[in-house]
């Protein structure tokens, strides 16, 4: 019979599932599971032992790996950490599959020349909303006027997402769907809703694997802002279009639709694949030039605040092109195409 241990290397042995995307030549991210990372005297390997005693060493190519995500079993010695370090890798621990984000550790010879990006910017308000217009053209790929209000991408922002949300039930046959994400009233959300929110958590973890590596800030975000995770939500927004909401609209006849969730973006990788682009567009909305690159009634649940330069924090979560008085009659009025 397999033993787990057998499993473990198989599954170390397996490409498609252990190295993740490049981010550019030499730099790569690598998961592991079930595995011993030790230090040898041939350099840092992926150990496992079988039943009678044989032990099968992998070598991890650390002067050519960016980041190394821990999975679920996995432990490591304090010597293969310092060899990591010094080759620059960065540690992170992870969930299984490497969709959650734990915490993780940064070498100390990693440059911090975009933390320090994204401090200024963020420190400024008229560089914030720059940003923040940035993001609205990769998000939705349409160019925000100049003297654009944060305001107004709100506004624009709920109306471009109500109408992706009405697509994708009428493709599905589905009532009018409304976003839910408050855990005291989890067990009356649609499966839709409970998909999304299980996928989210699963892009939040890519997306916070790949701040980290770059040194940036995780609580220094551009729209929302309030939380240790503001600038992982920001970035997280980018994607979400085009991976957690169309696939949490297929779960919607789900029976376990967190579960499924979960396992469709492991076993297809997809979040994996856009680690390089990731990492792009955070160094493209930093650096323009990189090469490489509470309302108190009624009380609600609020998982963010968002970020105004007028109004101080406003409430994340709120779909702000339905509010009355939302100045939609504005520049982007012929914007207001529904998703194709």
């Amino acid at each position: 019979m397999t033993t787990w241990r057998g499993n473990a290397k198989k599954e170390l042995l397996r490409p498609t599932l252990a190295m993740l995307p490049r981010v550019s030549d030499g730099l790569s991210f690598l998961y592991a599971d079930v595995v011993r990372i030790v230090q040898t005297d041939s350099g840092v390997c992926a150990e496992t032992e079988t039943d009678s005693g044989v032990v099968h060493r992998v070598p991890i190519p650390t002067a050519a790996l960016a980041c190394l995500l821990l999975g679920p079993g996995t432990s490591i010695t304090s010597s293969a950490m310092a060899t990591l370090f010094r080759h620059g890798t960065t540690v992170v621990s992870t969930g299984s599959g490497g969709i959650l984000h734990y915490g993780g550790w940064t070498s100390p010879d990693r440059t911090a020349k975009w933390m320090d990006l994204q401090a200024r910017a963020y420190a400024d308000d008229e560089q914030r909303l720059d940003v923040a217009h940035a993001m609205f053209e990769l998000r939705f790929g349409e160019e925000v006027p100049e003297g654009t209000s944060i305001e107004t991408l709100r506004a624009l922002e709920g109306r471009r997402m109500r109408n992706l949300y009405q697509g994708l039930a009428s493709k599905y046959r589905l009532k009018p769907f409304k976003r839910n994400y408050n855990p005291e009233s989890w067990g009356d959300q649609d499966p839709v809703n409970k998909a999304l929110s299980s996928a989210n958590a699963a892009l939040y973890g890519v997306v916070h694997s790949v701040v980290m590596h770059l040194g940036c800030h995780p609580g220094l975000g551009f729209v929302h802002s309030g939380k240790q995770n503001s600038f992982v939500y920001d970035i997280a927004d980018l994607y979400k279009a085009e991976t957690t909401i169309p696939l949490a609209f297929s779960l919607h006849d789900a029976e376990n639709p967190e579960s499924a969730a979960r396992r469709r973006l492991r076993s297809e990788l997809k979040l994996y694949r856009m680690i390089p682009r990731i990492v792009r567009d955070i160094q493209l909305l930093l650096d323009p030039d990189a090469a490489g690159v509470e309302a108190e009634a009624p009380k609600r649940w609020r998982v963010v605040d968002l970020w105004d330069p007028q109004r101080g924090a406003v409430a994340g979560g709120v779909n702000y092109g339905d509010q009355a008085g939302s100045p939609l009659e504005s520049p982007f009025d012929d914007l207001g195409e529904e998703p194709g």
